[in-house]
């Protein structure tokens, strides 16, 4: 599943980050890497963008961006935030 299809309040892990060179860079210098466990916190009013917390801080994306990103074991409202 991508990372755009889940929810609000579902978790999943990172199984794959997509895009172009610099864009995957920068997806990988800001923490999304396989195996990263990644939590949907919002989507804003007109469902773009999305409001994620992966590796204890809040990060906005896309949702065209977010579809880049594959994610597996969705889990539904868990939360393991610290």
């Amino acid at each position: 599943m991508y990372l755009s299809e889940m929810k609000e309040g579902q978790t999943g892990v990172i199984t794959r980050v997509g895009g172009n060179n610099s864009f995957r860079r920068r997806l990988l210098e800001m923490g999304f890497i396989k195996g990263s466990e990644i939590y949907v916190e919002k989507y804003a009013p007109l469902k773009d963008p999305i409001e994620l917390i992966i590796k204890g801080y809040h990060v906005s994306l896309r949702v065209e961006e977010a579809a880049q990103i594959t994610v597996e074991n969705v889990r539904k409202g868990v939360t393991t935030q610290v």
